[in-house]
Parts: structure tokens; sequence; C-alpha cells
């Protein structure tokens, strides 16, 4: 039976369904949360904790509570936060660790501060916490050890006693602090926060993606100057993949559209639709289906083609955005389609939740479900925001 994707109820047992999965295996009761899951359930690795999965894990149990999946989720965002200040807090430098486990690694990393951003917006807006003080602290670190002002972005990487900075410079961290700063705002209206995620947006989806040719480049030098060859032999890296990745398009579709929600601007209208458009253009795949990870600049031939979870994801959200923006229905096909291919090669239905990653041919290569930093947090989060623009 063809299911409707687009209803509020299908949304809502497909959420649910995923959080299913993780319900009985995810809490670590010694502290934080599991992160390493094979297709069953089955953790592979109980001792490494990965910043970013610790904070999407309370992103994930805080909107579940609030929109109202079990008033035991509370005490479980409440349980991952306590985690993250016990054991990725670092008191002496105040940022926060980036990994865990045999060997720590307490580098600062900003795209990992932006998601002790999002966690602590959202924890707050579930009112599970007063998040005020902490999202002060965190935008003042942020300010005086990553922001560049002359530049208008956030530098990557600081070493562990914040004293220097890797010259290596980076969209993806960009791009997830305007994410955060939006839930930031929403959370207790601090306007450094919505000033500072518009800021954002037009660096990056406006003058840099014109430098670019009208797309999202991902790596740049010190300098802010495009590096075209950064990672050239590692299209599948996990955070710092080469190529123009349609996922990061097509996430920055959704974000704009949320900032043209709060401050309404057709430019934000616009090159949202332009950085879809270009997406599914060169990234859908015409032989199998869905959106490849990568392509290449000027030739837009695939540098790596196959399929993640979190793209296809991403795009249904941006998808849905621009069908209720534009009321074109194309956007509304290109949802369906989305949907579909997922439904059909990324979503387990036996067990529940979403593949990491399939190959190109959407045939299974691996049964670790999910490794540290996916916990589901694209899948949940892309169909809660289908279901609040559905509400308005």
């Amino acid at each position: 039976m063809a299911q409707a994707f687009n209803t509020t109820q299908f949304l809502k047992h497909h959420t649910q369904s995923i959080l299913n999965f993780y319900e009985p295996v995810a809490k670590d009761p010694l502290g934080g949360f599991f992160q390493n899951f094979r297709d069953n359930g089955e953790v592979f690795d109980s001792k490494t904790r990965h910043l970013v999965s610790s904070t999407r894990f309370v992103f994930n149990y805080s909107e579940a509570y609030r929109r109202g999946y079990g008033d035991h989720y509370a005490d479980w965002a409440k349980h991952g936060l306590d985690f993250i200040e016990r054991q990725h807090y670092i008191p002496a430098t105040g940022h926060y660790a980036w990994m865990l486990g045999e060997r720590d690694d307490h580098t600062a990393m900003a795209y990992g501060q932006a998601f002790v951003v999002l966690a602590y917006a959202h924890a707050h807006m579930a009112g599970i916490v007063d998040g005020t003080q902490k999202l002060d602290h965190l935008y003042n670190l942020l300010e005086t050890h990553f922001y560049q002002p002359e530049y208008e972005a956030y530098a990557d990487e600081c070493s562990a006693d914040l004293s220097t900075l890797d010259p290596y410079r980076g969209q993806n961290a960009n791009m997830h602090m305007c994410e955060a700063f939006i839930a930031a705002y929403r959370a207790i209206g601090d306007e450094r926060f919505l000033s500072r995620a518009q800021t954002l947006a037009k660096r990056f989806a406006g003058e840099l993606c014109d430098t670019a040719g009208g797309m999202i480049w991902e790596h740049y030098d010190a300098n802010w100057q495009p590096d075209w060859k950064y990672n050239i032999d590692k299209p599948d890296d996990l955070f710092k993949p080469w190529g123009f990745q349609p996922g990061h398009q097509v996430e920055w579709t959704k974000l704009l559209l949320q900032l043209d929600q709060l401050s309404p601007d057709t430019w934000y209208r616009e090159r949202a639709q332009s950085l879809f458009d270009q997406a599914v253009q060169y990234g859908w795949d015409q032989e199998h289906g869905g959106l490849v990870y990568g392509f290449a600049p000027k030739t837009h031939e695939f540098a790596d083609a196959q399929k993640y979870f979190w793209v296809q994801a991403e795009a249904i959200a941006a998808a849905y955005r621009l069908y209720k923006v534009t009321e074109d229905a194309t956007y509304l096909g290109w949802y369906e389609r989305l949907w579909q291919y997922s439904w059909d090669h990324l979503i387990d239905h036996q067990y529940g939740a979403w593949y990491r990653i399939v190959a190109r041919d959407g045939s299974k290569i691996t049964d670790e479900k999910s490794p540290m930093g996916k916990v589901d947090y694209h899948t949940l989060g892309a169909c809660w925001d289908v279901l609040d623009t559905m509400a308005r």
C-alpha cells in the first residue's frame, strides 16, 4: 500500500518508530548515552563518546518530551546534559571536548560547540532547564576564541588550551552555528543570536556562495579563500568531504527559510530555491535514485555516489518548506520522491530507524546502523520541521 508521506499521522508514527529503535538500548545508566549501534540495536562500542552524539541525543529527547512522546524524555534529556557537563566540559577553558574514550581528544571544535548551543536551546524550549546562562557563556566563548569579525565567520578548530587556531576554515561548522543560533534565539529571544545567524547566512549562502559559482563550497584557507583541493582524495570524509555537497545545499535551503520565517526577506527565499534546484539538478542519481553525497566542481561528476541518510532527510525538510513558500507542486513532487527513495532503501522496516549509508544502487554495505555522530538527529529533526511547517 502506498504511503501518504505528507500527513501528520505518518510523520508522528514514523518519528515514534525511530525513537522506539533507541529506546531499549541508548541510555547508559552510568551516564549519557551509548553511541554505536548495529542494525538490531546491539551496542558495538560502549566506551567512546563523541560530543556531536552526546548533544544530538539531548536534542532528540528534549523535542520528544516537548512534543508529547513521553514524560520520561525530560529525564533522559537531563541525563544527557549532566553527562555533557561532567565529562565533556573542560572547566579550565570553558569549552567542551570533542571526543572521550580510550584516547580523549579535548580539541575545541566550533562544530561541537555549536551542538552544545543547540542542545541547551532545545532543552530550554522544552522547559527542561533554564539555558539562558549557558547560552550566554557559549556565545561569549565562541566570540572570543572562534569568531573572526573581519571575515564574518567562525574558525573551525582551536587547540585544547584555546591558544592556537588551526589554519583550516570550513562552512560546515558555520552552517551548524547558524542552525544553533536560530534555535537559541527561538529559545531565549536574545537578538545577538538572530543577528549572527543572519550574518552567517548572508556570508556563506551569499558572498562565499557567489564566489564559488552559486553553490556552497566546503573548504577555505586561513584568509577565507576557497581551497579547491582540500581532501580531494577524501570525497567520503565524515565532516570534511571534498566536492559540492547536495546535502549542505539543501540544509542551507532549510535554514534560509527558517530565517525568512523569523525576518522575511525575498533574498532568503530566492537563494533557498536556487540552492535546492542545483542540488537536485546535479546531485540526483537518475539511474538509481536518491541524492549522492558529493559532486565535482565544473564537471558535476559524482565524487561520492553513495547514499547517506542525512542528505535525503534534509532534502525532505527543504522540499516541503519550499513547497509551502512557493506553492509550486514541483517541490511537493521532490518531497514525495525523496521519501519514496528513503522508504525503499534507507529505512529499516524490521528493526526501525534509518540506515546510515547504502551503496549507489541502494544495496546494504554495513550493519553499523548508527555509529558516532548519527543518532537519527537529522531524520527526527527533518520530520519535526515538516510537522511544524504543516501546523503553520
